[in-house]
């Protein structure tokens, strides 16, 4: 069912240049009536657009100092695209790296880039020069729109020639910022008229080589994951405030705590920095209704929540890691409030199996949200029945394509995405974590792949071999754990263990640091030299 490409609204033709071969992407089906889209469609428009005329004086989004309404951040959208159009001299099609913590204007500059035609590159804010220059180059990206807070990391990366000369930052004082140029700009922008399947926007995600994948989704695709999970599942209205922690370049955040709440016209709080007792606090204050977080910070929060009035909120969505049954009871003690679990990937762009309500089913992800299908396969790609783990297989209205990376072909198999983690499936349809089906760590709701932390460690003056892989963790689902080999001349020692780790954190995102450290005095291979990871997580 996938649909001939329309003609697109972009000069710059590098989005659509590369995309995979048409004959690798997985089979796109849009089975129901809500998912009926026209040919041409700009999603700013019908998110912002929309809502300022059917509501402009409803709040759209709060932050810790400001709060706009939907005629105030149409406002503030429209004079962005006109800097970025103007002043900026960016061409349809031109690709804007974002770099910026949950804040009202991070979340105008992100809609601004897709309501001009422009393709946003959110990045997270604890991404490292190195793997900002990674991403920046991987997109070739023509500029940048950057918070004065973050400035370091970005000015230190290496970037594209024409994004170095158009990089404007926010947040900051100065005549070269974003803000002065905006406050000289008209109110009033007209949405690019964007084919459906036109690019709008570039979300990375590590793989289990740590290089970085680009992942293409289209405006037809923001709108799509709008009318999903969040119509038939979380069942989102207007009277709801949403608030949370993912940040709004991981595509759990844009959607749960920006997208999902501009689609039915509620509202959005935006704050950097939370730890769950701040953001208990935040939902006190804000009186928030819909909460978005890791089970790592619901962990935390269960033992807190006592202290806090949350009579306000109504439900809870966990994603980013498996959710254990003690956090989900923990939870449910303390709120009163049944966990909606979910999994999503950034292939997909968000949650496609999930449960709320009375269908929810402990110990169980949930069953497929309608509009996708799911099933388990074999190793030769073969469906099996109930009872049998497996490689988790989806298909529906999204689909992974990847931006010029020969890794679409194990992404996809028969119309099929392939997410990487191997799934259980009951009688009743239900789906089970089981574990993943790579190396791919996952700690406090974070991607973290071994690789790239291996190839940093190496890069130590103390270190011969070393071998990164997840080890369980109560708190976080799982730590980076680092097997290391010293070079002759090194002694191991706390202190050196120490040094190691904060290697590591000046070279890369924070998170991804070995939180434990172990000598050996060699790695376990086979006789042909590969690795055997399997016998460190024995012995971790």
């Amino acid at each position: 069912m996938n649909q001939p490409p329309a003609a697109s609204a972009y000069t710059d033709h590098f989005a659509r240049d590369h995309l995979p071969p048409r004959e690798l992407w997985p089979e796109l089906r849009f089975d129901l009536p809500e998912l009926q889209y026209p040919p041409r469609l700009n999603c700013v428009a019908m998110l912002v657009d929309e809502g300022a005329r059917a509501h402009p004086e409803r709040i759209a989004i709060r932050g810790a100092q400001e709060a706009w309404s939907y005629a105030q951040l149409q406002h503030q959208v429209d004079r962005i695209a006109h800097v970025l159009r103007g002043p900026m001299q960016l061409e349809a099609g031109n690709r804007v790296l974002l770099r910026g913590a949950n804040c009202p204007l991070m979340a105008a500059c992100l809609l601004a880039v897709l309501k001009a035609g422009l393709i946003a590159v959110p990045t997270m804010p604890l991404l490292r020069a190195r793997e900002l220059g990674a991403i920046a180059n991987k997109a070739q990206v023509n500029a940048v729109l950057c918070a004065e807070s973050l400035r370091a990391e970005l000015e230190a990366a290496d970037l594209p020639v024409e994004a170095r000369a158009k990089t404007l930052w926010f947040g900051g004082a100065g005549t070269a910022a974003l803000e002065a140029l905006t406050a000289t700009q008209p109110a009033q922008f007209d949405a690019v008229d964007t084919a459906a399947d036109d690019v709008c926007l570039i979300s990375f995600t590590s793989g289990t080589t740590g290089i970085p994948k680009g992942t293409m989704h289209f405006h037809r695709d923001v709108m799509v994951i709008c009318d999903c999970f969040p119509r038939s599942v979380l069942h989102s209205q207007r009277s709801d405030i949403f608030i949370g922690t993912p940040p709004l370049a991981f595509t759990f955040g844009l959607g749960g705590l920006l997208l999902f709440p501009l689609r039915v016209g509620a509202t959005a709080v935006l704050l950097e920095k939370l730890t769950p007792e701040t953001l208990l606090k935040a939902i006190e204050t804000y009186r928030a209704t819909v909460c978005f977080t890791a089970p790592t910070f619901y962990r935390q929060m269960a033992a807190l929540a006592p202290q806090f009035d949350l009579a306000s909120l109504q439900k809870s969505v966990s994603a980013g890691e498996a959710l254990p049954l003690a956090t989900r009871e923990s939870w449910r003690q303390a709120t009163g409030l049944n966990m909606i679990d979910g999994i999503g990937a950034t292939e997909l762009l968000h949650i496609f199996i999930s449960a709320s309500g009375d269908q929810i089913r402990p110990g169980a992800t949930g069953k497929p949200v309608p509009g996708y299908q799911a099933c388990i396969l074999d190793l030769q790609g073969n469906p099996v029945g109930a009872g049998v783990i497996g490689r988790l297989a989806v298909k529906g209205p999204t689909g992974c394509r990847y931006l010029a990376d020969e890794r679409q072909r194990d992404y996809v198999l028969n119309g099929w995405n392939l997410t990487g983690d191997a799934y259980e499936m009951d009688a009743d349809g239900y789906f089970y974590y089981r574990s993943r089906t790579d190396d791919m760590i996952i700690s406090a709701g974070y991607n973290i792949a071994g690789p790239e932390v291996e190839e940093i460690l190496l890069r130590h003056p103390a270190v011969a071999e070393c071998c990164v892989i997840g080890k369980a963790d109560q708190e976080r689902g799982q730590i980076v754990e680092a097997h290391v080999v010293l070079r002759a001349g090194h002694v191991e020692s706390p202190a050196l263990a120490a040094q190691l780790q904060e290697f590591v954190k000046e070279q890369i995102a924070p998170y991804k640091y070995p939180r434990s450290v172990q000598f050996l005095n060699s790695l376990p291979r086979t006789e042909t030299g590969k690795l055997q990871r399997f016998k460190l997580r024995g012995i971790s």
